[in-house]
């Protein structure tokens, strides 16, 4: 029996919701806004969203597994960056919601991309 993946649908909400999140940064009220309205923040956003849907498209487990595991690990740098005032904290404007959401989502998405899918990715001896 096969194994059904986990990076590919993680990456399949994740992606999305990163465009989703660099549109709304720029469109909704900072008063309004629970975490960084800056534009550069919200570039980083749209750029990774589109690399993670060229990761989603490609169908490459490997390409999945690599964008999970190293956006998380950026999501992590951005936590350690906000509160140790490291580059680019001055141009991102992190707000304490922004630092919640890293080390939550970078945390989750290193995990599924280190433990999951781990067999479907070695080539399987007959």
């Amino acid at each position: 029996m096969a194994k059904t993946p986990v990076n590919l649908p993680v990456l399949k909400v994740f992606a999305p919701l990163l465009l989703i999140v660099g549109v709304l940064g720029f469109v909704m009220p900072a008063s309004m806004a629970l975490t960084s309205g800056a534009a550069p923040y919200n570039i980083f956003h749209l750029v990774f969203g589109a690399v993670g849907l060229g990761c989603v498209f490609s169908k490459r487990l490997d390409a999945v597994r690599s964008f999970n595991i190293g956006f998380g690990l950026i999501d992590l740098y951005q936590a350690i960056a906000s509160f140790a005032d490291l580059w680019p904290k001055a141009a991102f404007q992190w707000k304490a919601a922004d630092d919640v959401l890293h080390v939550v989502v970078g945390l989750g998405l290193v995990a599924v991309g280190v433990l999951a899918d781990r067999a479907l990715s070695v080539p399987q001896k007959a």
